[in-house]
């Protein structure tokens, strides 16, 4: 495995329209599927959106429809290996802890499976990776 992708680029990947998802397509069309990984955090954070949305639901169609949101989530996330955090991701995020980056807590934590395992991040997000000392990112979308 080569990249990780960060959430936003599994967001414009699930939603399959504009030319930020033409784009995208376009580059990992060219990568073997093995070279790609999605986190176990951004399955994380796609899971709180849909239990977010089922808690919100105000009747039984928004209940059903937020089922189905958790049950797409799951089966994209069957497609490509998702990668761990593990014990080597909680060490390099214990040592970012010591830096006192102003970097989101999930993205830290994506941040830290990516320098853990040695993988390129791909995210439009290099405003807030980029404080991260040593991780390397591309966007894909551009």
């Amino acid at each position: 495995m080569k990249y990780l992708l960060d959430t936003d680029h599994i967001s414009i990947l699930q939603r399959q329209t504009g030319s930020e998802f033409a784009r995208l397509s376009v580059r990992i069309s060219r990568e073997p599927r093995v070279n790609l990984g999605f986190s176990i955090v951004s399955f994380h954070e796609q899971v709180l959106g849909c239990h977010a949305y089922v808690n919100r639901a105000r009747n039984a169609n928004d209940v059903v429809r937020g089922y189905d949101m958790l049950a797409r989530v799951l089966r994209q996330f069957a497609v490509v290996p998702v990668v761990t955090f593990d014990a080597n991701a909680s060490a390099v995020l214990d040592k970012l802890g010591t830096r006192r980056l102003r970097v989101d807590t999930m993205d830290l934590r994506i941040a830290s499976i990516a320098l853990s395992r040695g993988l390129v991040l791909l995210t439009r997000n290099s405003a807030d990776f980029a404080r991260v000392p040593g991780l390397v990112t591309e966007d894909w979308t551009i």
